[in-house]
């Protein structure tokens, strides 16, 4: 699943891949957004993405992605 993040004062939006559930997404940054200082999340390769929560501008949580098909699967 993709996930756009637009940071404050950055003229590029954050994008990452992540295996995560779009509800363990949302929980997350509602959490974030509730009162923890940073957004934390998982990408598919295992790497921890930490985004201050004073600095997120918005969330975008795409939905579930299909099987991709053709040689950048392999």
């Amino acid at each position: 699943m993709e996930i756009t993040i637009g940071v404050q004062n950055l003229a590029r939006e954050l994008v990452v891949e992540s295996d995560q559930t779009p509800d363990q997404v949302a929980e997350a940054v509602a959490a974030a957004l509730g009162g923890k200082p940073a957004l934390e999340l998982v990408d598919t390769r295992g790497r921890h993405i930490i985004v201050p929560t004073a600095s997120i501008g918005y969330v975008e949580i795409g939905g579930e992605t299909k099987g991709r098909v053709g040689f950048g699967t392999i």
